[in-house]
């Protein structure tokens, strides 16, 4: 379409083929993140999907460029995919255990609006683009703990539960009459 002048390192994700497969996953994804459990499942699957694809696009940048820069350009790009989407997943695992439907809608919506709205910024209006990310890492960063503990103490419980002596303990065979 010609809207960006990727980099040379880049010019493969203009490929149809790559554009197939990234439409193919976007629209499993639509569908699927809005099902508690199978988004949860999902997440997982593209855990060894998302953060290899960061350190790779963020090392294609620098192409022909130095290997220390490819390198250190992996490095954060695979740190920045990793922290992005172990706060995703995270926040599903704990929105999941909500007892009502609609926070996974609710969920999968704002993400929605919130990838629409930071990509017509970084046409628009790229400045602002680039203070919304610096905003939006910052969220993660502060976020992730905080959702890793819940994620823990779910865990914790569940792992309790299921090790607790009177639900392992065999029936009562007495009499009650």
């Amino acid at each position: 379409l010609g809207w960006v002048n990727l980099p040379a390192g880049l010019q493969v994700l203009t490929h149809p083929y790559v554009l197939a497969a990234s439409g193919f996953m976007c629209f499993v994804e639509f569908f699927t993140d809005k099902v508690p459990g199978v988004d949860s499942l999902m997440d997982t699957v593209q855990t060894f999907i998302r953060i290899p694809a960061g350190a790779i696009l963020a090392a294609s940048v620098f192409g022909e460029a130095s290997t220390a820069a490819m390198v250190a350009a992996a490095i954060l790009g695979g740190t920045l995919a990793a922290g992005s989407h172990f706060t995703k997943a995270g926040s599903r695992v704990v929105i999941n255990t909500s007892p009502e439907p609609f926070s996974n809608w609710a969920a999968s919506f704002s993400e929605e609006l919130a990838v629409g709205t930071v990509l017509w910024l970084a046409f628009a209006h790229p400045l602002a683009a680039l203070v919304v990310l610096v905003l939006l890492i910052a969220l993660m960063i502060w976020l992730l703990p905080k959702v890793w503990r819940m994620v823990r103490g779910g865990v914790r419980r569940v792992l309790h539960w299921v090790e607790s002596p009177v639900r392992n303990a065999p029936a009562d065979r007495t009499n009650y009459e």
